[in-house]
């Protein structure tokens, strides 16, 4: 497998990845404008521009869209994040010049048509509440608000009803020309692709863009703090954030690591503890995301309003613990878990395609898998057993609760039992 890397004159930046065998291929562009790159006025316009691509261009309506991929037996998806949108297809070999040019047409010649935004709103609206009634996806939400709050890290990339509700075409136009600049793009493609010729058809796609001023974004600040609301729920849900290295940190991959032997899995310390000795849960985990400039180490559980005390105090008790006695057996595991988590994950096009634009935007280059595998092996146990104690004692915190969770103890008091 090859990686080939091309960018053009504008700055538009193009990498591929061969695999020998495949039949199908993954093509996708990555567009640093997500959440945090929005002012407060505009939360949750990046992810209502990546609805409204799919609702029609110049060229193509939106059912004329979908059919274009379908006929070929192709996919097409797009999805939002914090820091990037990024809109993808995967397809037979013989079909990726038809994927990039659906792809990039949806990009380039959105048309932003006033019926169809009316209709996508009210999409989006149903998103927002079916997600206001999903408490293990909302609580991370929450979360972030309290770990950065006023702040664009810390907004929700869906928005609040009042904003989704007010954005015009001039607002998606306006986004748009502020953030989708040629040097904020990268076109990623794995599988069976032919990198010449992504070369020359992204030439003729996209070398006409033109650079421009780009807006600051806001550097990220981890404060920290409680949110709580009280719901009668069957579960009381559970969500404690710990401020983490960001993603070119030298420290990412101990903190990883030991999030892995935290609770990355059933022989984690946390699931073990937890679930298996005390029954205390049927889910919890601990994992550990990154930004450019900021990262969270999160610990999730839902329990019983009447278990919601114990459980809080016994994660904070476990955080405690492997400070003080993570051994090299669970380190080494942890290490295996994620090396192999990494090379599993990447057997198919769409996550070769996703991780060339991932390490791109991150490194300015691909490292390879070796070399990735190598920064793995090097974190030491003393390494880890350094991030344990931070977390343990150091690390800044923040807490969200959502239930029947009137008995949890306040994250004050869960910070002077860890310090105790």
């Amino acid at each position: 497998m090859t990686v080939q890397l091309h960018t053009l004159s504008n700055g538009f930046r193009i990498v591929t990845e061969h695999m020998p065998g495949l039949e199908s291929a993954s093509i996708g562009i990555w567009v640093s404008a997500g959440g945090r790159h929005e002012r407060a006025p505009q939360n949750g316009i990046a992810h209502f521009l990546e609805h409204m691509a799919f609702k029609g261009t110049k060229r193509r309506n939106a059912l004329e869209i979908a059919e274009t991929i379908e006929d070929v037996g192709g996919y097409i998806n797009a999805y939002t994040s914090r820091e990037v949108t990024a809109y993808y297809a995967r397809v037979l070999k013989d079909d990726v010049a038809l994927a990039l040019d659906v792809v990039g047409d949806i990009v380039l010649n959105p048309i932003f048509d006033p019926n169809e935004i009316e209709v996508e709103r009210g999409v989006i609206l149903q998103e927002i509440g079916q997600a206001l009634d999903t408490p293990d996806d909302v609580i991370f939400d929450w979360l972030q608000e309290r770990a950065y709050p006023d702040q664009p890290m810390g907004r929700t990339i869906l928005g609040e009803d009042d904003h989704v509700r007010s954005f015009g075409r001039e607002d998606l136009s306006r986004f748009v020309t502020e953030h989708y600049r040629p040097e904020r793009m990268i076109l990623a493609a794995a599988g069976g692709v032919d990198h010449e010729e992504i070369v020359r058809l992204a030439e003729e796609m996209f070398g006409h863009l033109e650079r421009g001023p780009l807006i600051e974004v806001v550097p990220a600040q981890f404060s920290g703090g409680e949110y709580r609301t009280e719901k009668a729920l069957e579960q009381a849900h559970f969500a404690i954030g710990f401020e983490s290295p960001d993603y070119c940190s030298p420290d990412i991959y101990t903190a990883q690591i030991y999030s892995t032997a935290l609770g990355g899995g059933m022989s984690s310390r946390l699931f073990q503890e937890v679930r298996e000795k005390r029954g205390l849960c049927y889910s919890i985990f601990a994992q550990t995301g990154a930004y450019a400039d900021t990262g969270m180490t999160t610990i999730y559980a839902g329990t019983s309003g009447a278990q919601i005390a114990e459980l809080a105090e016994i994660t904070i008790d476990e955080l405690k613990r492997a400070a003080e006695d993570m051994n090299a057996i669970e380190i080494a595991r942890a290490r295996t878990q994620m090396k192999a988590g990494l090379l599993m994950g990447l057997e198919s096009p769409s996550s070769r395609a996703e991780r060339l634009a991932r390490m791109l935007a991150i490194w300015g280059h691909i490292p390879s898998l070796p070399e990735t595998v190598t920064r793995i092996d090097a974190v030491s146990d003393e390494d880890v057993r350094r991030f344990a104690e931070q977390m343990a004692s150091k690390a800044r915190s923040a807490m969200a609760l959502y239930g029947p969770v009137s008995g949890a103890p306040a994250l004050e008091a869960l910070e002077e039992r860890r310090a105790a």
